[in-house]
């Protein structure tokens, strides 16, 4: 027969003693009354139950809503998807292009201004230098 793995996990080889199984009611209500909250923890867990009743009821109204809305709304959005398929297209575009332009001539100014500050220390350097000389 093999030998037993050490256990690393418990340097003490014997067991802790059982508790009984069995407490009278006087005993439980004395450990109970060791781990009642006060009234600030207990005001905060009330406070915590009930803000996420109320976020969870406003979760399921937003669901519903949203729900309710594609179910009224698909048939009209099917209908009428001819014009908002090119509207939307066109939107995109000009939007993406207006972006673009903003883009570009944000970089535009950043490369100006580093050229403007580069060239007019170079200038101050050789004015130093030309003082000196």
């Amino acid at each position: 027969m093999a030998a037993r793995p050490p256990n690393y996990f418990n340097h003490n080889s014997q067991r802790p003693p059982l508790r009984p199984i069995h407490t009278t009611t006087h005993q439980f209500l004395r450990k109970l009354q060791q781990h009642v909250p006060n009234s600030t923890q207990l005001m905060g867990f009330l406070t915590l139950v009930i803000s996420g009743g109320i976020l969870l009821l406003l979760t399921g109204l937003t669901l519903t809503a949203i729900i309710l809305g594609l179910i009224f709304f698909t048939p009209l959005i099917l209908v009428s998807s001819p014009i908002w398929v090119p509207t939307g297209t066109l939107l995109f575009i000009a939007v993406s292009g207006f972006l673009s332009v903003c883009g570009f001539g944000a970089s535009t100014f950043a490369a100006i201004s580093w050229a403007y500050r580069y060239f007019k220390r170079s200038r101050i350097a050789d004015t130093a230098t030309h003082m000196k000389d």
